[in-house]
């Protein structure tokens, strides 16, 4: 306990007043008196007593003014526990491990052990912070799931593990180790160590026997005649055949049956044979689904899992190459049932006791697998932001980026995993999250084979081909020719229930596209257009009219729908707002009937229970409530995620009758319908109003139609304002889907987690990515090349360079480097305005290509594309002997001099003179010319066109022709050298550094060339040809190397300026490796850069869990806004701090090279909601609808990013406490608590599921 003195307040101050307060009555004015003494009051019991906050007293005690503590007698006011000291506990080492074992030799035959010998055991130290062996021990129970950010990965497969050769040459700044040499070999404290010096352990070489030395003791008789018959040597008797050196004789001998073997082969070389081609390895192998699997049930007498129907054939023959331990890529319609596949494959991992992973990439699908797996395997398990569910279970069913979490952190999940299946990959286009799709395939080990299921895509054999080559194992394509259930595609233009029968049908299930019925649905809509509206012509499609107007749209469809029998319909709306005002709208009716309503009550009743007494109040769930019981929902991102799980269970059992919904209900959710209605063709896609692709029509139409229950699908496009325009209509409905495209891009969370590893490297990442598959593809017909050109090169010989040849390299040099820059000059020219507005028709250019040199033409017509510029030009050219065009091209000077270089050297026509005329290409244009002739084109080329027909071919030119022809030989005549040409500086106004800089440089090079001795050399020609030949083939060969080394990666340049990013704020240092604040970031999964310098900056060490909370929703939150003015003070203080840190980082990158500017770095964080989760988390329940779920959702985008909540996240933050050792202020239990105390207000868990 404290003594009262030293729990006494300071003495007061000299300067204080003694000033007395006096309360003048109860009117609230006071009076202050110049008298010590204690305060007085007018009242008569005086001001109540008033004891001071003891929390407040303590502070202000203690931390406000310490300076009365004592210094050295602290033990009344610091807490001191005495520790134990144990020495003994310095002494204490981990043992290392055992690294042999003795084995027992028994005897072959009957088992007994004859003895034991020391073996050596591999892999006896590795662990999973130093290997990514699939052999090293597994981690602790705590981390098999998740794994954790300090542990290595397993090897990816398909990739090579580097040798000491290759990691001790990675990189060129690496310092060299001599493994032979530069071994210390003499521990500290010894006098002396190990000898590595190499022994010699060879033994001689075995001499050949005697055979006749081996017979002498038996007495064959002849045998000495024989033997020395044999040998061939008569003159050496029998005793000398062995003798001190016994190996002499034998090889004598054997070198004299060589010597007679070469005398008698010819000594002619026979030339090499040519190099095999390399085979084409087949990676993606198509298979025929069009021929049925008669032998399926020979080949597999007990299958692993079966139906209740008779599999397609396209499913049997994905099963029968499952049973194979094959990969396989499904890409089929939708609804043709994919699902049966992974089935398949979930069946046969619980046979094997192995276990399989489904991913998805978005939550509703992988809920919904969840209950049907669930109830078919029973053995499921589910891990998403929000849920975690039998993490135990064989069958895993995640999202995306937790199996990239778990790849990257080495869960020991891995090890047992036989599959993974990537439900709807043609989500690998998406621009955001594609790019984890190809992380993960890369990452995924060897023993993980892969199941790949999609809708049709044209070029799925390409993908396929690419995941055969980066895991080096074939993948099996499986397509579907057609779909199960064919749909009808109609038109609807009804508004009212006279016109509820407008229904056209515009493609119908063949594939046939009929235009009656499009112009039967305009002619509809004209009938009813008011005069006005007849006056104006067409527009586009729009969204015109209110609710009234949709209301009755909707009322007439529902109705017709419901006459034919063709309800439940789900109707796609993008837009979540006209989603709720469209249900909202049609609340007057009533599909259910009693008994549904009965179901569909209890059910809510059932579900509901789990929600707390006043979430059950909430508004959207009463009024969603409400719409269950008349048949109708709505699903979209904006309704709680219980509230969408109910609807998509009730839709599922065919009591939700209407359904309104955004696209992501398409998204692989198999609850097809019988009929779906587009409620408009266009959507907004981030930045702008567009129509829907091909892939997105298909993809939501193909919900129509129940396989088993419907002949054909109905798919219904809502004409409310004009119909779309039929081209539009038929690139909808009939267009191809999008190709498959790599939407590969560089994370900082992906460098720092390959740096850490020094076994990966963040190239071969990129090198196998699907964006460097077209150029990576040939690799081995580029090494091959490679090869073959080395060979040749060493068999070529070396030109004389000597003498007056002495600089005929350098004549080469010079030769080549100014057509480089002649052509880099004329580049620029044909990307000016001005040199472009100079080629206009008939001004005179130098054509030089492959099939022209140095050759004048006229220019008669420029095309108006600005895009692929092409110059019709007539050209001069030699009257072919022969009528094959090929001939006509004049040959290329094989040696060029001087005058061929530095002048054009024009080409004349040897013989008779001929013309042609030429599509040009801006590269073909050599010079422009002053020179501009007056031409007709259009005559030229009408002329020309006609007689190039065979019955008008030996019809003479016209006269432009003739005319245009003379005026350029007549300039080819007069100039020799060429016409004079437009200057780019002077005439062309080019003030381009490089337009300058190369005309300076080319007639540097130009007095160089005219310098040269080599060329008055006699040989000069004769020594150029093999030097030329020799040059080119290097430079081939650089051009291969170039094509097979890293620096031809896309994504290098960008690479490096992030490394250097992540090296200026510290993550790693100079040689790559990865210090504390990258290791830390490396726990991270989005926004890893902020959080970190948050977390080093203790820029949330002073804020409590709700305000922590709080301004973590802006990294997530989608909506932009300002956080607004009734902000407390403390969030808006940590709102700008948060910003100037995003700022600073967005300054580095810029000085960094980064292409993204500060103000588009920090505009990603959006604070619009920081207050309404502040006010949410403090526990106020008064808020708007949406501010309740939005702050749901905001909290499952924090789980999906792994920035706060999810089991995974709370262990990473441990991990990174621990890893930062709780520096900088933070205790490690403080955190803990507050991340935990941030989860307890902002999730509900309640909320998340609808069955647990």
């Amino acid at each position: 306990m404290m003594d009262t003195e030293r729990l006494a307040l300071p003495p007061p101050d000299p300067l204080d007043l003694p000033l007395r307060p006096v309360e003048l009555g109860c009117t609230g004015r006071w009076e202050l008196l110049n008298v010590p003494g204690t305060p007085e009051s007018t009242l008569p019991h005086g001001l109540p007593p008033c004891a001071p906050d003891l929390q407040q007293e303590a502070e202000q005690l203690f931390l406000s003014s310490p300076a009365w503590l004592p210094l050295h007698g602290v033990e009344h006011s610091v807490r001191k526990w005495q520790r134990k000291m144990d020495p003994w506990s310095l002494l204490a080492t981990l043992g290392a491990p055992v690294p042999s074992d003795l084995q027992a030799q028994r005897h072959p035959n009957t088992g007994q052990i004859l003895g034991y010998k020391e073996v050596l055991l591999e892999n006896t130290n590795l662990s999973a912070t130093t290997s990514l062996s699939l052999r090293r021990p597994p981690g602790p129970i705590s981390q098999s799931l998740w794994g954790n950010p300090t542990q290595y990965p397993f090897w990816p497969g398909g990739m090579d593990e580097p040798t000491i050769t290759d990691l001790s040459t990675r990189e060129e700044a690496e310092e060299e180790i001599d493994f032979e040499q530069d071994l210390l070999t003499v521990p500290p404290g010894f006098k002396k160590g190990v000898d590595f010096a190499p022994k010699d352990h060879s033994t001689p070489a075995p001499g050949l026997l005697s055979l006749s030395h081996l017979l002498e003791p038996l007495d064959l008789g002849g045998g000495d005649e024989d033997e020395t018959e044999a040998v061939g040597q008569p003159g050496i008797p029998r005793g000398d055949t062995v003798s001190a050196t016994p190996c002499s004789a034998s090889l004598a001998r054997a070198s004299s049956l060589e010597d007679l073997v070469l005398k008698e082969t010819s000594t002619a070389i026979s030339p090499p044979e040519p190099p095999k081609p390399v085979p084409q390895e087949q990676w993606a192998i198509p298979v025929d689904v069009t021929s049925p699997v008669g032998d399926f049930y020979r080949l597999i007498p007990q299958p692993a899992f079966q139906w209740s129907f008779e599999p397609d054939v396209f499913q049997k023959q994905a099963i029968l190459h499952l049973e194979r331990h094959d990969s396989v890529f499904v890409a089929a319609h939708t609804s043709a049932g994919k699902t049966v596949v992974a089935e398949y494959a979930i069946a046969l991992a619980q046979k094997h006791m192995t276990r399989t992973i489904y991913t998805s990439p978005i939550k509703a699908l992988s809920n919904q697998k969840f209950r049907d797996f669930r109830n078919t395997f029973g053995d499921v398990g589910l891990l998403t932001g929000d849920v975690q569910l039998h993490p135990e279970a064989s069958c895993l069913i995640m999202t995306t980026e937790i199996l990239r979490s778990m790849l990257y952190s080495g869960s020991d999940v891995i090890r047992d995993l036989e599959w993974v299946i990537f439900d709807e990959v043609h989500y690998i286009n998406d621009a955001e999250r594609g790019v984890v799709w190809e992380e993960v395939l890369i990452m995924l080990p060897d023993h993980v084979s892969i199941i790949l299921l999609s809708a049709t895509v044209p070029n799925a054999l390409e993908f396929a081909d690419w995941i055969g080559r980066l895991k080096r194992r074939q993948i099996y394509v499986i397509s579907t020719i057609a779909r199960p259930v064919p749909l009808e595609h109609y038109l609807f233009t009804g508004n009212s229930p006279k016109t509820q029968g407008e229904l056209f049908l515009l493609l119908d299930s063949r594939g046939a596209f009929h235009t009656k019925g499009y112009y039967a649905a305009v002619e509809a809509k004209k009938e009813r257009m008011s005069k006005h509206a007849q006056t104006f012509g067409a527009k586009q499609p729009t969204h015109q009219g209110g609710p009234a107007q949709d209301r009755g749209v909707y009322l007439s469809l529902l109705a017709s729908l419901r006459t034919r029998a063709q309800l439940p319909v789900v109707v796609f709306t993008f837009s979540r707002g006209r989603c709720d005002e469209q249900a909202s709208g049609l609340t007057s009716l009533d599909l259910t009937t009693s008994s549904e309503k009965s179901e569909i009550h209890l059910f809510l009743q059932r579900c509901l229970v789990r929600l707390r007494g006043s979430d059950r109040q909430l508004p959207q769930v009463l009024h969603m409530s409400e719409l269950l019981h008349r048949g109708l929902g709505v699903h979209h991102s904006g309704i709680l995620p219980i509230l969408k799980e109910i609807v998509e269970m009730l839709f599922s059992r065919g009591l939700v009758k209407v359904l309104f919904a955004t696209e992501t209900f398409a998204m692989g959710v198999n609850m097809p319908a019988r009929t779906v209605v587009f409620d408009s063709m266009r959507k907004h896609d981030g930045s702008t109003f567009r129509d829907l692709l091909p892939g997105e029509y298909v993809q939501m139409a193909g919900r129509a139609g129940r396989r088993g229950l419907d002949p054909t699908g109905t798919v219904i496009l809502l004409c409310k304002g004009r119909v779309p325009e039929m081209a539009d209509l038929h690139r909808m409905m009939m267009g191809k889907p999008s190709q498959l495209q790599s939407q590969f891009r560089l994370t900082y969370t992906m460098i720092l987690n390959l740096l850490r590893v020094d076994a990966l490297r963040v190239e071969d990442m990129m090198k196998r990515s699907f964006s460097e598959f077209p150029s990576r593809k040939d690799s081995k017909a580029h090494e091959q090349a490679l090869d073959e050109l080395t060979k040749r090169l060493g068999a070529l010989e070396e030109p004389d360079t000597t003498g007056q040849l002495v600089d005929l390299s350098e004549y080469y040099g010079w030769g080549e480097e100014l057509t480089e820059t002649r052509s880099l000059i004329q580049r620029r020219i044909m990307e000016s305005v001005n040199g472009l507005k100079s080629l206009s028709a008939g001004r005179v250019v130098v054509v030089k290509n492959q099939e022209y040199h140095n050759t004048l033409g006229v220019i008669l017509q420029v095309s108006s594309n600005s895009a692929s510029r092409v110059f019709t030009t007539l050209v001069l050219c030699d009257k072919p002997v022969s009528e094959d065009p090929q001939e006509r091209a004049p040959a290329t000077p094989d040696v060029p001099y001087p005058d061929d270089l530095v002048g054009f050297k024009l080409f004349l026509p040897e013989g008779p003179c001929d013309h042609t005329v030429a599509k040009l290409q801006p590269g073909d244009v050599a010079t422009i010319t002053t020179k501009v002739l007056r031409v007709n084109g259009e005559k030229i080329l009408e002329d020309f066109s006609k007689r190039q027909q065979p019955k008008f071919k030996k019809d003479p030119p016209i006269a432009a022709v003739t005319t245009a022809v003379q005026e350029l030989l007549r300039l080819a005549q007069a100039y020799p050298a060429g016409p004079p040409t437009l200057d780019p500086v002077n005439d062309l106004q080019l003030k381009d550094v490089s337009v300058v800089e190369g005309g300076l440089r080319a007639r540097k090079l130009e007095e160089l060339i005219w310098g040269a001795q080599c060329v008055h050399s006699p040989r000069f020609s004769a020594q150029y040809v093999k030097l030329r030949e020799r040059m080119q083939i290097q430079k081939e060969m650089e051009r291969l190397r170039f094509l097979l080394s890293d620096q031809s990666l896309l994504l290098l340049p960008e690479y490096h300026q992030r490394v250097e990013v992540l090296r200026t704020l510290g993550y790693v240092d100079e040689a790559g490796t990865v210090k504390l604040a990258g290791r830390v970031a490396c726990a991270m999964s989005s926004h890893e850069l902020l959080l970190t310098e948050l977390m080093f900056d203790n820029a949330l060490s002073a804020l409590r869990p709700e305000e922590i909370a709080a301004l973590l929703s802006g990294l997530v939150c989608q909506s932009p806004g300002d956080p607004g003015e009734q902000l407390p003070s403390t969030l808006k203080q940590g709102v700008e701090r948060v910003r100037a840190v995003a700022r600073r980082i967005g300054e580095v990158q810029v000085a960094c090279g980064l292409n993204q500017t500060v103000e588009e770095f920090v505009g990603e964080l959006n604070f619009g909601l920081v207050e309404v989760v502040y006010e949410w988390a403090r526990g106020m329940k008064e808020l708007q609808e949406q501010g309740e779920i939005r702050i749901v959702q905001l909290g499952f985008d924090l789980d999906a990013h792994g920035i706060i909540f999810t089991e995974d996240y709370r262990t990473r933050v441990r991990v990174t406490v621990c890893v930062w050792g709780g520096g900088a202020g933070w205790e490690v239990e403080e955190w803990k608590e507050k991340e935990t105390y941030s989860l307890t207000l902002c999730h509900r868990e309640d909320m998340g599921s609808a069955e647990q």
